[in-house]
């Protein structure tokens, strides 16, 4: 196994060795720490804190990516390194990646969607559809297919209880030698007292018992039928989670640095800082971010075709295109927060604790950096939660048009704008948009109810309120 880092794969580890160092830095602080544990006290903060971090998960097991090692047919017997690059998540789920049929099936068919000339005993030919090469193959009669089904969803199901349990039991043991509690007390207050971790141990189970069943099933039927080449459907709807977190995280890596610096120095110089800073953003808001975008990724299209020896395999070049449109997203969403940004500098610039500091002879940048950086981060934290969910959107229209990741990328634009062909079929194939739909769904949906609950605990006007 020889492990192979994409571009994409460096920049998300990077983030989640900046978020680990962020951690630890707000345990030190009680100031900072207070509204953090406002969120993780909130019913709808740890719900939606427990679907995220499942979503992220699955993320960061397909950004571990590598060569397998194979066996060769030869007397020797020798090991080479296969061209084929995987992750961690696809050895996970290697049943729904390799089952491949021929062509579309719907959720937990036995047969093909399509008719097809099949041969009969006795030389003569029917149109029919066809039995699938894997899903069901294990069933003796077709009858049996529905309680199989059932069967084994419920012992999948079995199986999630089993590992929450496990994991419930070793939360509270920690908890109870931590706090100098019963075990069974920890349990019963867990349990039966109302609480966010007993919200957030609920949401959890019904993850696990949702996983539980389905990944068991997964190895003997396509939950989410196939697409036009075969490919299971589930697989590929979460195999674009990881594109959709690149998008809505990375992007906020290149436009982060532009806000914080150009919004608090225009704020904080004013003069002519501050009107070639607003001249930037001005002209900016000025172009149609979409044909923006589009004239970058035909311009990494070009690039790309004239200079195909720089990129050793397909998989790094839509990584590639992939990293270039998280570039383009970032240089054109870094106004609005810039502009936030500046207004809130403008007014802390006027404090009293910053006219003291400049009387002192404190240099501007020691201002910036300790009296006024952390004093706008509360804007930061909110624009970031709140720009994430539309930047997972904006991936799905940019596909949808033409100009998102590359095809070969699997991603829920890509998904949806397939389903434009294949919602004109009669009869129609509705599962692969109903996939897509609803995972993006989740996620958005999960992002903006803990965007909220993080906007009520660091903002200064509300808390006040509360």
């Amino acid at each position: 196994m020889n492990l192979h880092f994409l571009l994409t794969d460096y920049l998300i580890w990077f983030l989640v060795v900046v978020s680990v160092v962020y951690a630890a830095h707000v345990r030190r602080h009680e100031h900072l720490l207070a509204p953090w544990r406002q969120v993780l006290h909130s019913h709808v903060g740890a719900a939606t804190g427990v679907v995220l971090a499942a979503y992220v998960c699955i993320g960061l097991l397909d950004s571990v990516h590598y060569y397998p090692t194979v066996q060769v047919d030869s007397p020797e017997g020798e090991a080479v390194v296969s061209t084929e690059l995987l992750s961690v998540f696809d050895v996970i789920v290697t049943p729904m990646r390799t089952q491949v049929e021929t062509t579309y099936s719907k959720p937990f068919a036995l047969h093909s969607f399509s008719k097809k000339t099949i041969e009969v005993e006795g030389g003569g030919q029917v149109r029919s559809y066809p039995k699938l090469k894997h899903a069901g193959s294990h069933l003796q009669s077709e009858d049996k297919a529905a309680t199989d089904i059932l069967l084994k969803g419920l012992t999948g199901a079995l199986y999630g209880l089993g590992v929450w349990l496990i994991l419930l039991i070793l939360h509270c043991l920690i908890r109870a030698k931590l706090h100098s509690v019963k075990f069974l007390q920890q349990i019963k207050n867990l349990l039966f007292k109302s609480s966010a971790l007993r919200t957030a141990s609920l949401v959890a189970l019904l993850l696990f018992l949702i996983t539980g069943a389905t990944y068991h099933l997964s190895g003997y039927y396509h939950i989410w039928g196939t697409d036009k080449v075969g490919y299971d459907v589930f697989y590929i709807t979460l195999k674009s989670i990881r594109t959709g977190l690149v998008i809505g995280t990375l992007t906020t890596l290149v436009m982060l640095p532009l806000a914080l610096v150009l919004g608090m120095s225009a704020g904080y110089f004013k003069g002519w800082v501050d009107d070639v800073v607003q001249y930037l953003y001005t002209t900016l808001n000025a172009i149609p971010s979409i044909l923006l975008i589009a004239a970058a990724v035909l311009m990494l299209d070009v690039y790309m075709y004239n200079n195909a020896d720089q990129f050793t395999s397909v998989i790094e070049r839509a990584d590639w295109r992939l990293f270039f449109i998280c570039l383009i997203l970032g240089i054109t969403s870094w106004t609005g927060l810039c502009r936030l940004l500046r207004a809130e500098t403008l007014k802390l610039r006027e404090m009293d604790y910053v006219n003291a500091s400049t009387a002192f002879g404190v240099r501007n940048r020691m201002i910036l950096i300790k009296h006024l950086l952390p004093n706008v981060m509360h804007l930061v934290l909110i624009s970031i939660v709140l720009d994430f969910s539309g930047l997972v959107l904006a991936e799905a229209v940019l596909s949808y048009v033409g100009v998102g990741v590359d095809p070969t990328t699997h991603s829920w634009g890509n998904m949806i704008n397939s389903a434009r062909l294949e919602m004109a079929r009669e009869p129609m194939v509705w599962w692969a948009l109903t996939a897509s739909f609803f995972a993006m769904l989740t996620l958005v949906l999960c992002a903006n109810l803990f965007t909220d609950v993080v906007r009520d605990a660091f903002d200064p006007r509300l808390r006040e309120r509360i």
